[in-house]
């Protein structure tokens, strides 16, 4: 195995406009790859190699490091397992599920406190007077899981959220074998599990294997599981989930910070972290990068720029630019 993906401020490049009534009102920095379905590098901008944090993208890698440590869950529970859920009801339903079937409750769940992540349903829910707690934090399904998988093995549950804990070693070894490279650093994601610092190009490499896996194999057991479960990955209103809904068989997950990353049966993919960690550029960079790797422009239309509203009309949108877009305006052209 090679060196860590290297720890230094990334060559971020211009990958989105914020055009308001014409005028560029502000500028996106960030970097963006494509792979090839045999694995080299289609396009990129930016900096791949450098060390960065996926947050909640990297919840397939961990899902796949579960199964291999003997965590066995149906499809929806597993697509949960890898999820930034959003609060609704068979969210919660599903994580009290995984740990019923453990012999678990809400009690021993580790994830902060928090309300439900999707703005409709948090607002029912404190109407109602409900206030945070763990099972509604978007990160339950995963720690369910975790502790599902220590209480298989037989291992602590106090602390399965710690980065020395067997859970949490399983997965980091199966993050570097996915990603090709040892983790950079290890941290505390938001939720309070492990945080590990992989690179961009790592991090759609190891997306790449996932959704290509073999039928049988653990990652296509994660890769199968999302695809069919898509709302489970996400919510009902979020774009993840009809990106993914939009685009038959793809495997697709994002992550606090503005990361996504996306791949395809045949093992093409794409990865985007967007420097400022604003969400608003996401998904339109993700859309161009997936147009070069080849997807349907007409999937990929609704994804393809985000509204600018001034006077609560539309008057603007965020889009991609510089060598991205012409990338992927080429590649639209040559699809129509």
């Amino acid at each position: 195995m090679t060196s860590p993906p290297p720890i230094r401020e990334p060559f971020h490049v211009p990958l989105a406009h914020v055009v308001r009534d014409g005028l560029i009102e502000g500028v996106h920095h960030g970097s963006v790859v494509v792979l090839a379905a045999d694995g080299h590098v289609l396009f990129q901008a930016g900096d791949s190699n450098a060390a960065i944090y996926p947050r909640s993208a990297l919840k397939p890698l961990q899902a796949v490091g579960m199964l291999r440590a003997g965590l066995d869950l149906d499809d929806p529970a597993l697509a949960l397992s890898a999820a930034s859920h959003s609060g609704e009801r068979f969210h919660l339903t599903g994580v009290s599920r995984i740990l019923r079937g453990a012999g678990l409750t809400e009690g021993h769940l580790r994830n902060v406190p928090d309300l439900p992540f999707d703005p409709e349903v948090r607002s029912r829910w404190l109407a109602r007077g409900r206030t945070a707690s763990r099972l509604a934090q978007n990160c339950s399904g995963k720690h369910a899981a975790m502790l599902a998988t220590a209480r298989l093995r037989g291992w602590p549950l106090d602390d399965y959220h710690r980065p020395d804990h067997p859970v949490q070693q399983a997965i980091t070894a199966t993050v570097e074998d996915l990603t090709g490279r040892p983790v950079a650093r290890t941290t505390v994601d938001g939720c309070g599990a492990p945080l590990l610092s992989v690179s961009l190009l790592g991090l759609t490499r190891a997306f790449s294997r996932i959704a290509s896996a073999k039928p049988g194999s653990r990652e296509r057991r994660v890769a199968d599981a999302v695809r069919a479960h898509p709302q489970m990955v996400a919510g009902s209103r979020r774009d993840v989930t009809r990106l993914m809904q939009a685009v038959p068989g793809l495997l697709a997950k994002d992550g606090f910070e503005a990361v996504q990353v996306a791949a395809l049966p045949d093992g093409r993919a794409i990865g985007v972290k967007i420097a400022d960690g604003s969400d608003r550029a996401r998904m339109p960079v993700a859309a161009a990068a997936l147009a070069i790797s080849g997807v349907d422009p007409a999937a990929l239309a609704p994804f393809m720029g985000a509204a600018v509203y001034g006077g609560g009309a539309v008057v603007g949108e965020v889009r991609p630019c510089g060598a991205l877009a012409l990338r992927a305006a080429d590649a639209l052209t040559a699809a129509a």
